[in-house]
């Protein structure tokens, strides 16, 4: 068994151990040795980071052939119609590559959700709205790159499950560490 580590990274942190720049790192909540990310998620974004001590088991993570399904709640400015969310079902052509058929629908605002710390800007005429985007692969800023080229760019970006493993019961900031395999992560999330 692997030691599995789930955390809800917050904005502003990278996925390292060490900080750069403005960015802080996750050596300030995560005290474990020994344990490294499987997929990255970027300083601006939020949510389920998975970490492990199995180095087969973080490559079986990231790489997307295994199908370990993402989920992300993205909100957006502007309010995309069921036409813009086709283009993205359809799958994307996007300046270096073209994304895979995502599974993308409207939803409201996700129950529980915490403050962002800085809050993303706000502006009176322009309205926003929250996407619930699935794939299965997770190339470089892709979520963000997907609704820019809809013409609905994205404000904050939530990773809310991998596989079947969500954010539930886990607090911002917050971690829990398991004893598993990849069994563990497979299957389907549901809010």
């Amino acid at each position: 068994m692997s030691r599995i580590v789930f955390f809800n990274k917050p904005y502003g942190v990278l996925s390292q151990f060490t900080p750069e720049g403005k960015w802080r790192s996750l050596a300030e909540f995560i005290s474990l040795k020994d344990v490294y990310v499987a997929g990255r998620l970027d300083a601006d974004s939020e949510g389920l980071l998975i970490l492990t001590d199995d180095g087969k088991l973080q490559a079986r993570i990231a790489d997307p052939k295994h199908k370990l399904e993402k989920t992300y709640w993205a909100q957006v400015e502007g309010e995309p119609q069921e036409s813009d969310l086709e283009r993205l079902r359809a799958g994307i052509k996007l300046s270096d590559f073209t994304a895979q058929p995502a599974k993308v629908r409207l939803i409201d605002e996700p129950a529980g959700l915490w403050q962002r710390d800085p809050p993303i800007r706000f502006r009176q005429a322009i309205p926003t709205r929250w996407l619930e985007i699935r794939i299965a692969e997770g190339k470089n800023r892709q979520v963000r790159r997907m609704t820019a080229a809809i013409g609905y760019p994205t404000l904050r970006l939530i990773r809310a499950a991998i596989g079947g493993v969500g954010l539930a019961g886990l607090s911002l900031g917050q971690l829990r560490v398991i004893e598993g395999s990849l069994k563990d992560l497979q299957g389907t999330f549901h809010e």
